[in-house]
């Protein structure tokens, strides 16, 4: 006995003070702090909401259809699984900025081993995603054993990805006329689903059970957050992050497949275009669902509002050239944002430390 009861009265009947956790209870939150926090965490979920009410006000006849929705849902799934690509590395804190022209040749090839070298299309594409699995590989590799800047290695490794794609085609683009039904099925509208969406939500589902329910996920956000200390605590981080440069290098070789089945022919020249928007989607995502922190709910809704956004805003009738200006605008948004939602997670991190 210590001589203090339950009730916090001693044994002479004097007040005792109370410890523990109960005296160290913080007050409940304020009614503008819960409204701050919900838009903090879920303010991407509100403009996502926000963009289709306002279009879909302004062109009721067109901006929500179903041709319209399936379209978009076809054509951004290779952004979405670029961003998908992009965030795995970026989760490290490295960049990964092969990965346009890395679509561009895997698009290349997958057509051209059918053209050009009558594969069955099965076998093309297992060659193409494998080959981005190696590519993937050596980026890892120079980064963490030849201690090159991500930023250099994969910006050079894009260089040589896009003189592949040149080399292969002469330069000149490879028309797919006679495509196997079963490849150009890949991309096709099923009932009132998009096949390619199919396989965005199928990898968006893996995705997010290995970053937020399994240790590698942890372990990848431990090194984006501190390297060095990650080190310390016995995680091998060239391992892991040589392993998020490869899934990223085998998400880019499934994108390039769907690219091809969705263009079903081959240019050299197109992948480079979808580095802004796949950078874009992923660091906007990292200013919601966890917000200092790229994530893969995040990085689905920024993918949807940039779609949905620049949709209706072609429909008003802008011209082509607004999509460079949206893309770039939105992408040194997303770098600002992301960068106060880190600084507000690691403030509210040490408030609640101490």
């Amino acid at each position: 006995m210590n001589g203090t009861s339950e009730n916090g009265v001693g044994p002479s009947g004097a007040p005792q003070p109370t410890h523990g956790a109960a005296a160290r209870k913080p007050p409940p939150p304020s009614v503008a702090k819960r409204v701050s926090d919900l838009l903090a965490n879920y303010g991407l979920a509100f403009v996502f909401v926000l963009v289709l009410i306002v279009f879909a006000a302004l062109r009721p006849a067109t901006f929500l259809s179903s041709g319209n929705i399936g379209n978009l849902l076809t054509s951004q799934s290779v952004t979405a699984l670029l961003a998908f690509a992009v965030m795995l590395p970026l989760a490290t804190g490295r960049f990964d900025l092969s990965v346009g022209y890395h679509v561009g040749m895997a698009q290349v090839l997958v057509i051209g081993l059918q053209v050009n070298d009558s594969l069955s299309w099965p076998l093309a594409a297992a060659l193409v995603i494998g080959l981005g699995l190696v590519v993937g590989l050596v980026n890892g590799v120079l980064v963490t054993r030849f201690r090159i800047d991500s930023f250099i290695a994969t910006m050079g490794m894009g260089s040589l990805l896009y003189g592949v794609s040149n080399w292969y085609t002469g330069g000149q683009q490879i028309a797919g006329f006679d495509l196997p039904d079963g490849f150009s099925n890949l991309s096709q509208i099923v009932g009132y689903v998009p096949l390619p969406a199919v396989y965005v939500a199928v990898v968006a589902i893996v995705l997010w059970i290995a970053l937020e329910r399994l240790p590698v996920g942890r372990s990848l956000y431990v090194i984006g957050s501190n390297a060095r200390a990650a080190e310390l605590s016995g995680l091998r981080t060239g391992r892991y992050v040589t392993g998020a440069f490869a899934a990223s290098g085998l998400l880019c070789g499934i994108a390039g497949v769907l690219l091809g089945s969705i263009l079903r022919s081959g240019t050299p020249s197109v992948g480079a275009e979808y580095l802004l928007p796949a950078f874009a989607g992923s660091l906007l995502g990292a200013t919601s669902i966890r917000p200092g922190r790229v994530n893969v709910g995040g990085t689905v809704l920024a993918i949807l509002i940039l779609a949905f956004s620049f949709s209706g805003v072609q429909q008003l009738g802008a011209p082509f050239y607004v999509e460079y200006f949206f893309n770039g605008g939105i992408l040194i948004v997303a770098v600002a944002l992301s960068v106060y939602a880190a600084i507000r997670r690691r403030k509210a991190a040490v408030s609640a430390a101490s």
